[in-house]
C-alpha cells in the first residue's frame, strides 16, 4: 500500500470518527444501523463531507423510524411477488455481491405503495444476506414481456429512485438491463435526469449476440450460475412457495439481527415451525459491542 493510500485511509478514518461524534449517542436500531461501514457509505455518497453525510443519515434514521423497512414481514408483501417480478437470486456475482433479479414484464399489481414496499423488503433482505465485508448488491433486469402497459408510472419510479439514493446510498454495485426495447431506452433518458451521476454510471445496457455485452457479463458472473435470460447457461425458475419459505426463514434472521426476536411473525399456510430453521445472524448486542 502506497503512502498516499495510507494517508487517504487515515483521512477517511478521521472523517468516520468525526461523523460518529457529530451524530452523538445512539441506541437500539440507530446504533446498529450506524456501523462504521454504514457511515463510510454515507460519507462516500456525500463526497466525504461530514455535515452533509450527517444530515443524510439523520434523514434516513427518521425515515426508518416511520417506514420501518426492517420490520416488514414477507407475508405482508408476498402477494406482490407471486409472479417472481423481483426476487433474490440463489447465487452471487464474482465480487460476492447479492443479486436481485427483476422482471418488470411480470408485473402483477397496480399498487404503487405495494410495489415500493415489496422492493424495499427485498433490498433489506439482500443486505442481510450480504457476505461479510461486502456492502453492495447487483441487479439483473430482464425485459422479456415488458411494455408500456406494465411500466411503472413516472411518480413511482421517482419515489423508488429517491428511496434508493437517499436511504440506501452506495448499496448498488452494478445493474444490468438485459435487452431493453427501444421504447424503454427512450424513457430512460427522462429517468436518468433523476439519477445521481455516480448511480447512472452503474447502469449497463446489455444485449444478446453482442460481444461487448457478453464480455461484460462474463467479467461479473459465472456463466454456469447466470440464467439463460441474461446470456448464461442456467435455467431461471421461480417457485413462489419455495421462495416464501426462504423469506420466512430470513424474517427470523432479520429479527434477530435487529434485536426484534420478540416480534411474532405468523406462520404461512402450508408451513410448520419445524420447516423453518433460520441461519445464525449477528445479534444487536454483538454488533453494538
Amino acid at each position: 500500500m502506497s503512502a498516499h493510500q495510507l494517508e487517504d485511509d487515515s483521512q477517511q478514518d478521521n472523517k468516520v470518527s468525526k461523523l460518529k461524534s457529530a451524530l452523538g449517542p445512539l441506541s437500539g436500531h440507530s446504533l446498529v444501523f450506524c456501523s462504521d461501514a454504514s457511515l463510510r457509505r454515507y460519507l462516500d455518497a456525500r463526497s466525504w463531507n461530514v455535515e452533509n453525510a450527517k444530515q443524510m443519515i439523520e434523514d434516513t434514521l427518521k425515515w426508518r423510524s416511520t417506514y420501518k423497512p426492517h420490520e416488514i414481514p414477507w407475508h405482508e408483501v408476498a402477494h406482490e411477488g407471486e409472479t417472481g417480478k423481483v426476487s433474490r437470486a440463489g447465487f452471487h456475482d464474482r465480487q460476492g455481491r447479492t443479486v436481485l433479479i427483476m422482471r418488470p414484464g411480470l408485473q402483477n399489481t397496480t399498487s404503487a405503495e405495494g410495489n415500493i414496499r415489496h422492493l424495499v423488503y427485498l433490498l433489506e433482505n439482500a443486505i442481510i444476506n450480504l457476505p461479510k465485508g461486502q456492502e453492495q448488491m447487483s441487479w439483473l433486469i430482464d425485459f422479456t414481456g415488458w411494455s408500456m402497459a406494465n411500466n411503472a408510472p413516472m411518480k413511482t419510479t421517482r419515489d423508488i429512485i429517491y428511496i434508493l439514493q437517499n436511504h440506501y446510498p452506495e448499496r448498488l454495485g452494478m445493474s444490468f438491463l438485459y435487452n431493453p426495447p427501444r421504447l424503454f431506452q427512450a424513457g430512460y433518458k427522462a429517468v436518468k435526469y433523476f439519477l445521481d451521476p455516480r448511480t447512472a454510471q452503474k447502469v449497463n445496457f446489455v444485449y444478446p449476440n453482442d460481444k461487448a455485452s457478453d464480455e461484460l457479463m462474463r467479467s461479473h458472473f459465472d456463466m454456469e450460475n447466470l440464467p439463460k435470460e441474461f446470456g448464461g447457461e442456467a435455467t431461471l425458475e421461480y417457485d413462489h412457495e419455495e421462495f416464501s419459505r426462504q423469506m420466512f426463514e430470513d424474517d427470523l434472521k432479520t429479527a434477530k439481527f435487529w434485536g426484534l426476536e420478540e416480534k411474532q411473525y405468523p406462520i404461512p399456510n402450508g408451513f410448520s415451525p419445524a420447516d423453518v430453521v433460520p441461519e445464525p445472524a449477528t445479534s444487536l448486542a454483538s454488533v453494538a459491542n
